[in-house]
């Protein structure tokens, strides 16, 4: 293992801690529906040059495929994007990253159900470790406060966002789309785009101005965040495999509480500490401990495997 696979996640997490700074700075300047829309235009305007023709001459093997490809951008780029920047409006880049965070965690429950894959000691423990972590971060250190005065909306529709992208990458693990990376990229990026097109044409004046101040959010969201965190990601995949991938998903937190406080200003405060570090602790044991949490009948009973 080289120190260059290791960069390519790397990287890639230092990119999305980016993009959670972003999409703080751009709750007070231009719409989620809008941003969204603005940098899939750019992503779309910069892939197009280098994958358009390979996809093209790859249609018949991408053609049967197009119907999947739409959810999985509806889900990863459109669904997962719009709930990030709404988050935004209303919780920390912390909070954000944290919940996040909880995305390889979501995926081995969504696993279970939608792939019939064994449950896991780590994660049993993992998600309730996790759960009571996300608990006491939301409820800013006081569980029961949650009873009183409920969840921020940010936070839940972080959540949800989080399940979005959860159950994107159990489809994709459940379909094994025979498709080139960049092309199925690429398709999933028109999808949402199209899926995205009727919430842009009616938002009020104002709300997708082009300006000093968003061209450079817009401008990190589609160069940054869609295209080079997307290359730094599929390399680290091919370089390291998806599981061990996974796991610098754990730094996301960190790399973003650094940023969030340098460049947002926000503060930092025991329950943040406390709680995204139970989280992550049930991320890590939900991806480290496999041991199924039911054993075989026959093993169970002690009697010898055929």
């Amino acid at each position: 293992m080289s120190i260059t696979s290791l960069l390519f996640p790397f990287m890639a997490i230092v990119l999305w801690a980016g993009n959670v700074i972003v999409s703080k700075l751009a709750a007070s300047a231009i719409s989620p529906t809008a941003i969204t829309f603005y940098r899939l235009i750019l992503a779309l305007a910069l892939m197009t040059p280098f994958v358009l023709r390979p996809l093209l001459r790859n249609w018949a093997s991408v053609r049967p495929h197009l119907g999947k490809m739409a959810i999985s951008g509806l889900l990863a780029m459109a669904l997962f994007q719009s709930l990030s920047y709404r988050a935004a409006e209303s919780t920390t880049a912390t909070n954000m990253a944290i919940v996040t965070a909880l995305v390889p965690l979501l995926t081995a429950i969504l696993s279970v159900i939608v792939l019939g894959e064994a449950l896991t000691v780590g994660m049993a423990v993992g998600g309730v470790l996790s759960f009571v972590g996300l608990l006491y971060l939301v409820g800013q250190g006081d569980i029961a406060a949650i009873l009183h005065n409920g969840v921020h909306a940010g936070d839940l529709l972080m959540l949800l966002a989080s399940l979005s992208y959860a159950l994107y990458g159990v489809l994709l693990r459940r379909w094994r789309l025979s498709i080139p990376a960049w092309q199925a990229v690429y398709m999933q990026a028109v999808a949402a785009l199209v899926f995205m097109l009727p919430f842009f044409w009616v938002l009020p004046a104002g709300a997708a101005s082009l300006d000093a101040r968003t061209l450079p959010l817009i401008a990190y969201a589609g160069i940054g965040s869609s295209i080079l965190l997307s290359f730094c990601w599929i390399q680290g995949v091919k370089h390291l495999g998806p599981n061990r991938c996974s796991i610098f998903i754990n730094l996301l937190p960190v790399l973003t509480a650094v940023l969030a406080v340098a460049m947002l200003g926000e503060e930092m405060h025991a329950y943040h500490v406390i709680g995204g570090s139970m989280s992550l602790i049930g991320v890590l044991i939900a991806q480290t401990v496999h041991k199924p949490l039911h054993a075989p009948r026959a093993a169970a009973a002690g009697m010898p495997r055929a």
